[in-house]
């Protein structure tokens, strides 16, 4: 039964995964993007590694869609079509809800057979966090530097993406604006007044 449970949420993570990058409008994407790294969750949780699922769960669900949604605003992409009314967006968000109630459900059931054997415990205080930080910052230092390179360089993209010069758009230069002189923008006039002119 476990095989069947494990194929069921690689099948889901797939075709949400490829949702994702097939639809055309962002809020669907998202919620694909929840429906993945939601399955992916659920994997490790049958594979008992509970503190990978966890932080799945809490920093990408929680932040990194967040985070999405914001630099897609940022990037002024139309999506006013996309955007007309929350109840257009509510089948769609319930279907992605109720897939992850059942994934919920079906991964409880699971770990209560205890068919998959669990790693080879070491003692009473045997921690996955603490094996998968000597893994990480041992055998893959390398890797997680790099990865952490990329992401660095992918947020000054990000931001310069966002400060670049549009055509359309007025922009002020400081510059100028300090070296401008009270002559160059006001005029007076003398004028007579009505009385005067007879």
């Amino acid at each position: 039964m476990i095989e069947i449970v494990f194929y069921l949420f690689s099948l889901v993570l797939v075709a949400s995964a490829l949702s994702v990058v097939t639809v055309g409008n962002p809020v669907y994407a998202v919620l694909f993007l929840v429906l993945a790294f939601f399955s992916a969750a659920c994997l490790w949780m049958l594979l008992h590694a509970e503190f990978l699922a966890i932080v799945l769960v809490l920093v990408y669900v929680g932040t990194v869609m967040v985070l999405f949604l914001f630099v897609v605003m940022m990037l002024d992409v139309n999506i006013s079509p996309s955007s007309e009314g929350f109840t257009r967006y509510l089948p769609a968000g319930v279907l992605v809800a109720l897939a992850m109630a059942i994934q919920m459900f079906l991964v409880i059931w699971t770990r209560g057979m205890e068919s998959v054997p669990l790693p080879e415990h070491e003692g009473d205080d045997y921690s996955h966090t603490r094996a998968i930080g000597e893994l990480l910052y041992t055998d893959y230092l390398y890797a997680f530097e790099i990865a952490a390179v990329l992401l660095l360089v992918a947020i000054i993209a990000a931001i310069s993406l966002t400060h670049r010069k549009r055509p359309e758009a007025r922009q002020q230069d400081p510059g100028r604006q300090v070296q401008v002189r009270r002559e160059d923008r006001v005029r007076l006039v003398k004028m007579k007044s009505e009385g005067e002119g007879g």
